[in-house]
Order: C-alpha cells, then structure tokens, then sequence
C-alpha cells in the first residue's frame, strides 16, 4: 500500500499543480492540453502526417507504431534537466524531486484520451482523411511517453504502465536517465529509451545543464539497470553537429554498458527553443548521421544497421541477435502479459509489422 496521497478528483487542488500560474493558457497556445494537476497531451506532427495520408513518424518505419493511433503525453511537466537541444520552450520550473498532488493513473489515461480525441476532431471533414483512419484514430494503441517533462518521475509510474496494458495500448517510455530508483519501479514496460546527450561527464554537463551534481552516477546507474531488463531497451544518441558528435569510445562504453536491444542515432533539430543555444548549422544531415552510424557500428561488431528514416534523419541499429526482428509484435506482447509469466524482449520480436489487435 502506497502512502503517497492519490488526488481523485482534481478539481479542489488547481493550485498545486506543477504548472506554474499563468502557463496554462500560453501552453494551450502551443498546441497542449492539460490534463489533472501534472499531465499533459499534445498532437504530435506525424499523427497529423498519417491523417492526411503523408506516412507515419520513424517508429512507423522501425517498430510498427501506427502514428494515427498514438497518443503524445506526459505523466509529469517537471525537469531535473534543462537541455540545450531540447525544443519544449515552456515547461513547469525543472526539479529534482515530485511536488504537488498525485492524479490516479485511471484519471490521467482517462482524461489524456479525451483530450487527444478532442484535439483530433478538425479531421473529420479533411478530404485527405480516408474513412478507415478517421476510425482507427479514435482506437488509441499507443502511448508515447515523451511529451515534456520527465514522465518516468510519476510516482506511480508502474501502475499507469500497467493500467495502459490492461487496455492493450503498448508504453514507449523516454526518460533522461536521472532516476535509476523510477526505472526499479518498472516492471514491463513495451520499450524504454534511454536519452544518452554526450559521451563524457563534461560534455553532458554543457548540453543537458543537469541540476543534480551527481548526474553522470545516475545516468550510469540507470545504464546498469538498462542491462538487466527482460523488456525491450533502446538508447537514443541526439546528434549535434560541432557539439557532441566526437568521442566515439566514450559511446561505446556507455553502450556496452547498458547493452540496449536497440540504438537510435538522431539528429538535432534546429526548431523551438533550441534556436537560443544553436544554430542551423548544428544540425547534421543524413549522410552525416549515416557516418556517424557506420563509425559506431566498427567499435560495436555486436549491433548491426537496420533501417533509417529520412524526414526525421535516424538511423535503427538493433543487436545482431535479434536477426533483424526489429518490429513488435504488439498481440504478442499482450498475450504474454496475460500469462502472468515471465518473457523476454525477443518474445515479442517480429520480421514484419503486426496488426494493432
């Protein structure tokens, strides 16, 4: 039994949300929904994309995820980084620890859906829209938990992934590897992403300007736990031209460390807030990010290059044991859920994209 104080309903505790007075309405402005005292949805481009027959976002291409049916959200708005390349420009004041009341996770999905739902509603007289996918939109099978913030930090992290499952919407958490004790918590989880910003302690205090002075231990912490996950894991390397494209050995120490199913390799996009540290020479172009990957590859034997995606300028390489069973089988995944037993992430590994049911 948990002591931590579960607030249901919300509507009494307005001023102790983690947004601060008067974001609410330059945040609506942005494109994002509120939702309770800590949460947050918001549209992402390429659910747009899809909507309007113009393909789906690089985990379309890499995992299967149907970006028409993904929701874009965040269990917590607070920070306990403030990363230069980070394009969110307004977000709750960064923190190193939770503040304010606790939502259910039933109330946060719920209301997370509404919103997202609500959001999508202009594209029911879109003539590019085609009358399946207007459907499908409204049958959500994915929760991308990467808006803003650090989702992991949620206190009932667990239970909200959960709860997700049981209504057989697949998790995809990202976190900034700050709260290794969060990552304990978790028990399945569909994959989870490891923002890994530089290869050395002096390189990520310059870009993600962390505020906890312990932050290279934690991260490294967080990569030893990464290693023991039965659950697909991923490390995303955010690519910055002149910045942290350098020190391939000190990548590949933290790679092996973590020893991730997969590893995405990114560009940095020069958009939002980004803009005050960088310019747009910063971000690199796909050849540059297909070298970097090359590069990698020759200190890494045991991973292998799978696939990229262009418009977003990423490229997947995924273990050689996988044997290029990079998509997920998402039926799978909830059948061995079910069970009650325990499985693996190559359980749930498929050669081709499965259907959503």
């Amino acid at each position: 039994m948990t002591s931590l104080k579960i607030i249901q309903p919300l509507e009494n505790h307005i001023k102790k949300k983690q947004i601060v007075k008067g974001q609410e309405k330059i945040l609506e402005k942005q494109g994002y929904r509120l939702v309770g005292n800590h949460s947050a949805v918001k549209i992402c481009g390429w659910t747009k994309n899809m909507l309007n027959g113009k393909g789906g976002c690089y985990k379309y291409t890499f995992y299967g995820i149907r970006s028409h049916q993904c929701l874009q959200m965040t269990t917590s708005m607070f920070c306990a980084s403030r990363c230069k390349f980070c394009w969110r420009g307004l977000k709750a004041p960064v923190s190193k620890s939770w503040y304010g009341p606790i939502d259910s996770p039933e109330h946060i999905i719920n209301h997370a859906i509404d919103a997202h739902l609500s959001l999508l509603t202009g594209f029911g007289g879109n003539p590019k829209s085609t009358q399946e996918l207007l459907e499908e939109k409204k049958d959500i099978r994915h929760a991308a938990l990467s808006l803003t913030g650090e989702p992991i930090t949620y206190p009932l992290i667990n239970e909200i992934i959960n709860a997700f499952h049981k209504r057989r919407i697949s998790t995809f958490l990202v976190t900034n590897a700050q709260y290794p004790e969060q990552i304990e918590k978790i028990n399945k989880v569909t994959q989870l992403y490891l923002s890994i910003d530089a290869p050395n302690k002096e390189l990520m205090e310059k870009i993600d300007r962390p505020l906890f002075s312990d932050f290279w231990e934690r991260m490294e912490k967080c990569l030893d736990l990464l290693k023991t996950r039965d659950y697909r894991t991923c490390i995303r390397l955010t690519l910055i031209k002149n910045e942290n494209m350098m020190d391939l050995k000190g990548y590949v120490d933290l790679i092996k460390k973590g020893d991730p199913d997969v590893i995405e390799l990114k560009s940095y996009m020069w958009v939002g807030a980004s803009q005050n540290y960088y310019k747009v020479e910063n971000m690199p172009h796909m050849e540059e990010i297909r070298e970097f990957s090359k590069e990698l590859i020759k200190l890494l034997p045991e991973y292998e290059y799978i696939r990229e995606h262009i418009p977003s300028r990423v490229v997947l390489l995924a273990k050689k044991s996988l044997k290029k069973k990079v998509w997920i089988n998402f039926p799978k995944f909830f059948r061995l859920l079910e069970t009650g037993k325990e499985f693996k992430a190559e359980d749930y590994c498929s050669r081709t994209i499965m259907p959503n049911k």
